[in-house]
């Protein structure tokens, strides 16, 4: 691969690190914003989901500019909000207002699942495409892991009244590095192509392959599906033609969430104490679980481009079912008297059960739906997968609270295993593999060839 293929992917991928920070960060923050707003359980699940409401709104909104404007100046525009959100919810003092820059931050991280993985699918060779793609995955996992860290170390060496604000406001550092870096990358050349800039896209293009003959590939397949129309803005969405795709990304971002992820991202440290651990020993758990995350990530990146997105579902799904399964029995066992024995059953639990949503859903996810979509409508399929998959992170996250209260622990954790059971039915039944498939030939393989023949 090019040295700037490497590097706009990784730049790309910055904003799922920031992505990911934003979406950990709250989880040490939620006793204190208890305090400070006088908060109850659903007030508590409402300020946590109110960053997800920004997130549904942004996924929804992102497909059409980022199609229209370009990829490149989405990102920009990403790492502005970023920014806002980052140093206004440090510095307010008004619950509203708190609100309303968790939201502006959410609607970055929203617009961000779309823009960043289609940015990366755009400018990659596709024997590479998995392994690029999931950068971005890799660093939205680095960035919840820095947010466990940074919210342990600055819990640790700040009172409890000032320390969830800095919580917030160091992510403004990534945010405004992630804006300097974005300056140093190009614009893809299939969405310069398919805007009336065909002499710029094949330059870039020409920079981004290696070779004279998958230079002339590249441009050639790209050329071929602009003749067709194929990234017309007036191609209709929810056809019949299109129905397949549209399910199997409706399916996949609603599954992912129905595990219980977000949930357990957001509040892992006060699941963690409620089973019987201590503010900071349950603040310090989190960072394992975030390594955990980090390192199944990293193995499921060496390997998605090998194994495929398939198999790697179907062993986290069975994973999921063994760490739920496990989670639920525990909870059920102990309560309502925790011990300091069931907080580490519970940090076991907690670990098996990243470790399969790591190397399975959080690999896979956003390189799926970047692949399955045609041409001319894929910003509009990562839009609907990705406000597929903040529309479920918002309603477990806002119910978790309550549901825990009312019926405790143990049936949270039995729903999410029942759901779990759906995911790995459709694994085995509908799921197509994707691996290494050129973007050009992936409507072919799912059966939704556009027929020029009546354009």
């Amino acid at each position: 691969m090019r040295p700037l293929v490497i590097r706009s992917a990784i730049v790309a991928s910055l904003g799922g690190l920031i992505f990911g920070f934003d979406t950990a960060v709250i989880s040490g923050t939620t006793e204190a914003l208890t305090q400070e707003f006088d908060l109850s359980a659903g007030g508590l699940g409402f300020t946590v989901a109110v960053a997800l409401i920004g997130t549904i709104v942004g996924a929804l909104t992102a497909g059409a500019p980022a199609d229209r404007y370009g990829r490149k100046k989405m990102l920009f525009f990403i790492g502005a909000l970023y920014l806002i959100g980052a140093v206004g919810s440090a510095v307010t003092t008004d619950h509203i207002l708190f609100m309303i820059f968790r939201f502006l931050g959410g609607i970055g991280v929203g617009m961000a699942s779309v823009c960043a993985p289609i940015y990366t699918a755009e400018i990659s060779p596709a024997a590479h495409r998995g392994r690029l793609v999931g950068l971005v995955q890799f660093n939205i996992v680095l960035g919840i892991l820095l947010a466990y860290l940074s919210n342990y170390l600055i819990r640790i060496a700040l009172p409890a009244e000032v320390a969830w604000r800095w919580m917030f406001g160091v992510m403004a550092l990534p945010a405004i590095v992630f804006l300097l870096l974005l300056l140093t990358v190009p614009e893809t050349p299939r969405w310069l192509m398919s805007n009336g800039q065909d002499r710029k896209g094949v330059e870039i293009a020409r920079r981004l392959c290696t070779t004279q003959a998958e230079f002339d590939l590249e441009v050639s397949e790209i050329r071929t599906s602009l003749a067709a129309a194929e990234n017309a803005p007036n191609i209709p969405f929810f056809t019949a033609q299109h129905r397949r795709v549209i399910l199997l990304a409706v399916a996949i971002a609603a599954f992912n969430q129905l595990s219980g992820i977000n949930a357990i991202l957001y509040y892992a440290p006060e699941v963690l104490t409620r089973a019987g651990a201590s503010t900071n020993a349950a603040l310090l758990m989190s960072v394992g679980v975030g390594l955990m995350n980090l390192v199944a990530t990293m193995a499921a990146l060496s390997v998605i481009d090998r194994f495929g997105r398939r198999r790697l579902m179907l062993v986290g799904s069975i994973g999921y079912l063994i760490s739920l399964g496990f989670l639920s029995a525990v909870m059920f066992y102990y309560e309502p008297v925790f011990t300091p024995t069931s907080s580490v059953l519970v940090l076991i639990g907690l670990l098996v059960f990243i470790a399969s949503h790591a190397f399975g859903q959080g690999a896979v996810i956003w390189v799926f739906i970047s692949e399955i979509f045609p041409n001319r409508i894929r910003g509009r399929g990562q839009s609907l997968g990705s406000l597929t998959h903040w529309v479920f992170a918002a309603l477990t996250s806002y119910a978790f609270p309550p549901v825990i209260v009312a019926l405790g622990g143990g049936w949270a954790f039995l729903i999410f295993f029942v759901c779990m059971i759906g995911q790995l039915f459709w694994v085995l039944k509908v799921m197509p593999e994707t691996k290494g498939v050129p973007l050009e030939e992936m409507e072919e393989q799912l059966g939704i060839v556009h027929h020029r023949t009546s354009a």
